[in-house]
């Protein structure tokens, strides 16, 4: 037997069936970057966002628009050469304005969803992996969190305790975690029942080892995708209570607080106190939601195009 399969000729990788070339075998990865790259939506929402993170960040290093001094001479100027998006009823130049409360929205976006993914994907492992009453345990804590209206709480704690980036951070991803613990639970009891986490049990693995190494590291695909949908949902979070007037304020500022502070001056004219602002947070979420739906499709292989 061993001479006869001796005498067999080596497998071709790199020939098709039927003599064609296929190329070399390429990674499950770099399958999706290519898929991912391809796509114009994901690379035209990788540009918006790189942008406004470069704007926000480091726009400020090289343009020195007034935000802090109340200057009322100069306020409801109209874009300008001094002020080329205009100033606020205070006189704050508002180029500036939007890129100091970008800078907000971004870190709260960011923040609250490293939260939100990290404590829903410890969750959702651990009930998809125990199963039975820990599983219906915990599925039942998520659909308390999911009836809750989180937004009467932000805004309740924004007025108890005030609101800051950090408060604001953890108390959108507290209340944003049971989505991705539902998408990891299901993607966990799909996994724990393939053959290499049988092994890695026979083999003495305990439950932490198990959702550290081998459950978690596979359900990063479900993981990396909902990141960008839960950064933008706390943007438009973050935006919804900056308009209600329970934001940040000075000398800290969101979009939302622009929005919340010049929707009062729209009839008189002054469309650069809405406009710029409104424009920032569309482009940012769409930016994100299309980052997010082209890594569905990347990193499904079902989903992507032959």
């Amino acid at each position: 037997m061993a001479q006869q399969s001796a005498s067999l000729p080596p497998l071709d990788v790199t020939r098709a069936p039927e003599g064609g070339e296929i190329g070399p075998i390429q990674s499950g990865w770099r399958l999706a970057l290519r898929e991912f790259a391809s796509n114009r939506l994901a690379v035209v929402g990788v540009a918006i966002l790189a942008f406004f993170i470069l704007f926000c960040f480091l726009g400020p290093l090289f343009y020195h628009g007034n935000i802090l001094e109340t200057d009322l001479i100069n306020s409801h100027d109209p874009p300008g050469a001094g002020h080329p998006l205009g100033t606020d009823v205070n006189g704050f130049d508002v180029l500036g304005q939007l890129m100091k409360g970008g800078q907000a929205a971004l870190e709260i976006g960011f923040f609250a969803a490293f939260v939100a993914i990290t404590l829903g994907s410890l969750v959702g492992a651990v009930a998809g992996l125990a199963g039975g009453l820990v599983d219906s345990t915990l599925m039942r804590v998520v659909d308390v969190f999911l009836s809750v209206p989180f937004l009467f709480v932000v805004l309740i704690l924004a007025v108890r305790y005030g609101a800051t980036v950090l408060s604001l951070s953890l108390v959108i991803g507290a209340f944003s975690w049971p989505v991705p613990a539902r998408l990891v639970r299901g993607e966990v009891l799909s996994i724990r029942e393939r053959d290499f986490v049988h092994a890695a049990r026979v083999a003495g693995s305990g439950n932490g080892r198990l959702i550290g190494r081998h459950l978690l590291p596979n359900a990063f695909g479900v993981m990396i995708v909902n990141v960008t949908f839960q950064v933008a949902d706390a943007i438009l979070a973050v935006a919804y209570v900056g308009f209600l007037g329970f934001g940040l304020h000075y000398p800290n500022l969101d979009w939302g607080d622009m929005i919340s502070d010049g929707v009062g001056y729209m009839q008189d004219g002054y469309w650069w106190l809405i406009y710029p602002v409104g424009v920032c947070i569309v482009l940012t979420v769409m930016s994100l939601n299309f980052i997010g739906d082209a890594l569905r499709d990347s990193l499904d292989v079902r989903l992507r195009r032959r």
